[in-house]
């Protein structure tokens, strides 16, 4: 009973927050109240302003600049944004659903790319692995490599699995994991990238 409230409150708050962009006709680059604001506005908790405000980060649709306030990025049809958070927010998604959806999108990033990164490509793919940590390693090479293959709804699907993914799961990768997903990539061996993920 608890998750069903829970979820008919988020469903009202980005409803609201629907209501509210399209009746002050926001645009990209325009400022959204804060949560505080918003929290008193529609008469709902903090919580599930800033988990909307999560949802829609996630999919492109706002940004949060440090110091400055949340600004549109880009409008969307919202019914995708309702579908896709509350597929995700109900509980009995087991951990293993949202990983096995998060490695099939990577895994298609790298069929997407096999056989196509050039010389500076691997270098700069390398540099990324050596200059962060294991925190943030896998976010930030995977974001160089949609980057490369040009496919914004998928890189769109990662980041709002990817999210979700990070709550459920201590994800990390081993050294040894990211130079054999380089190597793999120059070889064009597509059953060496699935099995990458086994």
């Amino acid at each position: 009973m608890a998750q069903e409230h829970r979820g008919k409150v988020y469903e009202g708050v980005l409803q609201q927050l629907k209501s509210y962009i399209e009746e002050h006709r926001l645009k990209p680059g325009d400022k959204l109240p804060s949560e505080r604001e918003l929290s008193e506005q529609l008469n709902v908790g903090r919580s599930s302003i800033r988990e909307a405000f999560r949802a829609m980060e996630l999919l492109g649709l706002i940004e949060t600049r440090r110091g400055e306030g949340t600004y549109m990025r880009a409008y969307r049809p919202y019914h995708m944004v309702e579908l896709l958070s509350n597929f995700l927010l109900n509980e009995s998604r087991t951990k293993s659903e949202l990983m096995t959806a998060k490695q099939m999108i990577e895994k298609e990033v790298l069929f997407l790319l096999n056989g196509h990164l050039d010389s500076r490509n691997r270098s700069e793919l390398r540099a990324i692995i050596i200059d962060h940590t294991n925190a943030q390693r896998h976010q930030k090479v995977f974001e160089y490599l949609f980057s490369l293959c040009d496919q914004p709804l998928l890189l769109s699907m990662w980041q709002f699995i990817s999210g979700f993914t990070h709550t459920v799961h201590d994800v990390s990768y081993s050294d040894a994991w990211y130079e054999e997903m380089v190597t793999v990539m120059e070889e064009e061996d597509t059953m060496k990238i699935i099995r990458l993920f086994q």
